[in-house]
């Protein structure tokens, strides 16, 4: 498997150097429809730059305000070089999304189905726990904007999950919906019931993840899979798993199968 970390830390670096034909196109013109210039398009480039930084810090709720002064121009200049905060967010969030997906297909093209889905994941993992925005963007903050890219993202992971199933590398008894919702619990904050993280907390759990999905369980999951948002099912309660009796109910005192002793009487010989 990929070592943890490898495959997301080149997902989350500022861009500092672009050629001219890799800025995005929304910002390849001004308001008035012309090419701008060498300087305008510097500035351009800084502002890419750190928005993207600041997506990942602070979240989709980052301001101008803020992103400017991170790029070292003003407020006026932020106005001029791009259409608006909004346009801003949507490039960096498309070009790192874009990236995350490069990384999934190229997963589905190694011949060891486990470890494309386990590098994948890494990559995955890893961008969610370094970047706010992008978390709080596949979480659905930003609405319907995302909506190509994200499932772009479902169905490279149910094709990498499916695959690794037919590989016999991943249970079968877990279906390619319930991954997503694993991977996200993978990553972590910085503290919880006053524990601090590790440095490496998120690989540790995502290494947990992966070695639950590896196929050698032998208990089923239980409970109700999970559903798209717009098409809600009721709830369910969780079947027992096989071979396990319901628990007893409160103050009765559960059945043994065989012989039972009376206290104080001795066991006949």
């Amino acid at each position: 498997m990929t070592r943890p970390g490898d495959t997301a830390d080149h997902l989350l670096d500022p861009l500092p150097e672009r050629t001219p034909g890799r800025l995005p196109e929304p910002l390849l013109v001004d308001a008035s429809g012309r090419v701008p210039r060498a300087d305008a398009r510097r500035n351009a480039e800084r502002l890419v730059s750190a928005a993207r930084v600041a997506v990942a810090e602070v979240g989709v709720s980052v301001t101008a305000h803020e992103i400017a002064r991170r790029a070292g121009v003003g407020v006026g200049t932020f106005y001029r070089r791009v259409p608006s905060l909004e346009a801003l967010l949507r490039t960096v969030l498309d070009e790192v999304l874009d990236e995350i997906l490069t990384v999934g297909e190229r997963a589905l093209e190694d011949p060891d189905p486990w470890n494309g889905l386990s590098t994948f994941a890494t990559a995955y993992v890893g961008l969610r726990t370094e970047s706010c925005g992008i978390s709080e963007a596949m979480g659905g903050a930003c609405g319907d904007a995302l909506a190509p890219r994200l499932a772009g993202l479902r169905d490279l992971v149910r094709r990498l999950v499916e695959r690794a199933q037919e590989a016999g590398a991943v249970r079968a008894d877990v279906p390619w919906q319930d991954v997503p919702f694993l991977l996200a619990a993978a990553s972590t904050s910085a503290r919880t019931l006053d524990i601090r993280a590790s440095d490496g907390q998120w690989e540790r759990n995502l290494s947990v993840v992966l070695n639950g999905l590896r196929a050698r369980q032998t208990e089923p999951v239980t409970g109700q899979l999970p559903v798209s948002s717009r098409s809600p099912l009721p709830g369910k309660a969780p079947d027992p798993l096989p071979g396990k009796a319901p628990d007893p109910l409160p103050g009765k005192a559960p059945e043994v199968d065989g012989p039972t002793e009376t206290a104080g009487t001795a066991p006949q010989g």
